[in-house]
């Protein structure tokens, strides 16, 4: 029987050396046993990534060949890319279940132990040694890397109570407590933000991925460990907090590049499946598609934004947490209006701010404009493009009321005409403020839009004439104005 083959079955009845044997079980290194299962997916046109979006032609390609190739591997990306859930899906790629010697603190082969005691107790027991069984969730270990992380931590440590306990001199290689990485023997090993690792500890991992040395407090012992190893690292980390030295960059042999969502589809789906949403917001609140786009044109604005370090990324929670906030936003106005549904709209995104201005690291200029006119200036570049997209570009219009389909519109606010929109209008008196610009009706039906999203078109299309410069919006609390652009300059005169 390989040891491909699922073994849960058998689990009850292996429970020897003699049994394991007699099974036909076969040892084979993690690198091998990942390659394997990967090549039968494969074969099987299985899903092998579940749940990673936008990299099936870059990102996905590369960690297949790395894995084929039996390689360590190195994700390097900026923050909210997916690089530790991709290293946390590699344990799909292991065997449901895999043999130990019973007790052993190492997780050894009971074909191939490396562990004094493994040795040992096989050599004693023979055929009767005690075998268990562990699952493959139990052979993923993760550690972050921070500048208090110790050789003790990751290598290991004479440990002093352990010779008390055993009577044993520091002398006996007993006498030492293996740190996270021999324990990961057989199993897969990640290490977040590799660079925060300080060079000195970096160094104590070369001859784990050469050679299989570990030396602890003068013990120089031979153990081949056998651990895949998964690094993961932010390309500005290089020169901010750190950097991975080069002998330790060179022994990772697969450098695998991530990126953000290429495109506002895969953003948004990318949103839409993280998104945290309560079962009753789900039912309660309409989210159109609209402003899903919208969400994600924020997030796109920002990795664009002089106001944003580029080099800090912006992560995709922005979406994430923008969206729970967006639809948090919607359901306290309906309960507050006693509603038993409601629809989502562009005044909700002021509630969408405090999930951006905790997304994005600022630059100079940025700091200077402060974090909330940050996120509204991207608010205000992502309601142009929305609006741009879905309605025609007034600078490129004829003049003349007969003309320009905004003119009617331009007119009404032009005759000292003014509407208030509070964040908390029941349904009703949106629609009512809405219904009362002239011309606004008019033009959401001429670009022949849902007829259940005439409302949510007509307020964009407010917003968007506001961003064009053709009427002026102001806000105050928790109210947004829409007048004339040239209202506030007349009183001024008439003042005076």
């Amino acid at each position: 029987m390989s040891s491909n083959i699922n073994l849960k079955t058998y689990m009850n009845d292996i429970t020897t050396l003699a049994a394991l044997k007699k099974s036909g079980y076969k040892s084979r290194g993690i690198k091998e046993e990942l390659r394997e299962n990967l090549i039968s997916k494969m074969k099987k046109k299985e899903k092998i990534f579940e749940g990673i979006l936008g990299f099936d032609d870059t990102v996905l390609p590369d960690i297949e060949r790395a894995i084929l190739s039996r390689h360590n591997i190195l994700l390097l990306g900026l923050r909210g890319q997916a690089k530790t859930r991709i290293a946390r899906l590699l344990v799909t790629l292991l065997d449901e279940y895999m043999p130990i010697i019973a007790g052993n603190e190492l997780n050894d082969d009971p074909l191939n132990p490396i562990t004094r005691d493994g040795i040992e107790k096989v050599d004693s027991l023979g055929d009767k040694t005690p075998i268990e069984w562990i699952h493959r969730n139990e052979r993923y270990v993760e550690k972050l890397a921070t500048p208090d992380v110790s050789i003790a931590d990751l290598i290991g440590d004479v440990d002093p109570i352990k010779a008390a306990t055993l009577k044993l001199p520091y002398s006996d290689e007993r006498v030492i407590h293996f740190g996270l990485v021999p324990r990961s023997h057989r199993s897969i090993f990640v290490i977040n933000e590799l660079p925060d690792l300080q060079p000195r500890i970096q160094v104590s991992l070369f001859n784990i991925l050469q050679e299989g040395d570990l030396q602890i407090r003068g013990f120089k012992l031979r153990l081949p460990l056998d651990v895949q190893f998964v690094f993961t690292a932010n390309p500005e980390d290089y020169t901010n907090r750190g950097s991975i030295i080069t002998p330790l960059k060179d022994r990772i042999e697969s450098q695998i590049l991530t990126h953000y969502p290429t495109t506002i589809e895969i953003s948004k789906e990318i949103t839409q499946q993280e998104a945290n949403l309560h079962e009753d917001q789900k039912s309660a609140v309409t989210i159109f598609e609209m402003h899903q786009d919208l969400l994600e044109f924020v997030a796109f604005e920002a990795r664009e934004s002089e106001f944003v370090d580029e080099k800090s990324g912006v992560s995709a929670r922005l979406s994430i947490s923008g969206l729970e906030n967006l639809v948090s936003t919607a359901e306290r106005r309906m309960i507050l209006n006693e509603d038993t549904s409601t629809t989502t709209r562009v005044t909700d995104f002021w509630g969408v701010v405090p999930a951006i201005t905790g997304k994005v690291e600022l630059v100079y200029e940025g700091e200077q404009e402060g974090p909330y006119n940050v996120a509204m200036h991207l608010l205000s570049g992502a309601i142009k493009e929305i609006f741009l997209e879905n309605f025609p570009a007034p600078d490129e219009i004829e003049k003349g009321i007969d003309r320009d389909p905004y003119g009617t519109i331009k007119a009404w606010f032009a005759d000292n005409n003014q509407i208030e929109i509070l964040n908390n209008d029941s349904e009703e008196e949106y629609r009512k403020k809405l219904d009362s610009v002239v011309g606004l009706s008019k033009l959401i039906d001429s670009q022949k839009f849902e007829p259940e999203m005439k409302y949510a078109f007509m307020e964009l299309a407010l917003h968007g004439l506001s961003e064009m410069e053709m009427i002026s919006k102001s806000l105050l609390n928790n109210t947004i104005s829409f007048s004339d652009p040239f209202k506030g300059m007349f009183d001024e005169l008439e003042g005076e």
